[in-house]
């Protein structure tokens, strides 16, 4: 009979049980997307605080004297931060010397010759428990063998201090880089007669070069801003410097030194060495954003 109800049938049912779980599926999702951009937003402020708070002390004095002269005598204004940049440059040149070469080999030999062994084991906790190490500690190391052997504060000294901060963050982040390249490239490599150490040098480690330079960039940032192992090191230099065997300034140590006097002109000499230093740390983490997107296997 027309204009009377069908009755409910087993499979309308479960149709309509389908419709409620796939609403209520979507309204869940949609509240933990919306959850976790809140939590990406929150994470972000203190970063964007940071910038604008430094960016608005430091700028009024971003001029060419800041790049090219030395800080002025306590009280006085004018100068620069030129010295000390430089030294930052020197400083973190050396310390990329040392630690690239040994952390992309020390990589290598996990991913490709030690893989699964007890010893690869150890090497790679020994390398993770010394990323957790404060960086105070890396200075009082390099003090030790380096300072107290030598005789004196140096620019090497501050640079092994800095390299031994940036060995583990290279070794373990170019390790990930050399792992995630396929096997079968490996295999086909060999398969066309390639030796083990032609496999290493010209298949996996220009496949992984993005990651590499992405270790690279990541643990310059993460040195970079470092003033305790430096102050036991390097210390300080007021004047223009390149010999890696003598005191030298650094941007962090400088910002430390002028932050804590209590004489306005070197206090915003301070503020603009800090933007100085965030311009050199957010350049090197953007570029190790860049790196990471490319992929070349």
């Amino acid at each position: 009979m027309t204009g009377l109800s069908q009755p409910n049938t087993p499979e309308s049912d479960t149709v309509q049980l389908a419709k409620v779980w796939t609403s209520m599926r979507n309204l869940f999702g949609l509240f933990m997307t919306s959850l976790t951009g809140l939590f990406a937003v929150i994470a972000v402020i203190p970063l964007a605080a940071i910038i604008i708070n430094v960016a608005a002390q430091g700028l009024p004095l971003i001029n060419f004297d800041l790049f090219t002269k030395l800080p002025p005598p306590p009280g006085l204004s004018g100068g620069g931060l030129g010295n000390a940049i430089v030294g930052t440059l020197i400083v973190l040149a050396i310390a990329v010397v040392i630690s690239v070469p040994i952390g992309v080999l020390g990589a290598v030999w996990l991913s490709e010759f030690g893989r699964g062994t007890k010893i690869a084991y150890w090497v790679r906790f020994s390398a993770n428990v010394l990323s957790g190490v404060p960086a105070i500690i890396a200075g009082l190391f390099s003090y030790t063998i380096i300072v107290m052997t030598m005789g004196s504060f140096s620019a090497f000294a501050g640079g092994v201090a800095l390299a031994v901060v940036m060995l583990p963050i290279v070794m373990r982040t170019a390790e990930e880089g050399l792992v995630l390249v396929p096997e079968d490239v490996r295999l086909a490599a060999f398969g066309l007669g390639a030796t083990r150490f032609e496999v290493v040098s010209r298949v996996v480690l220009p496949a992984a070069l993005p990651s590499i330079a992405t270790a690279v960039t990541l643990a310059v940032a993460r040195a970079g801003g470092e003033a305790a192992p430096l102050l036991f090191t390097a210390l300080n230099n007021n004047f223009w410097s390149t010999d890696l065997f003598r005191p030298i300034a650094t941007l962090s140590v400088q910002v430390y030194f002028f932050a804590i006097i209590p004489y306005k002109p070197q206090q915003d000499l301070a503020w603009a060495g800090a933007l100085v230093l965030l311009a050199i740390i957010l350049f090197v983490s953007i570029t190790s954003r860049v790196l990471t997107r490319k992929r070349v296997y």
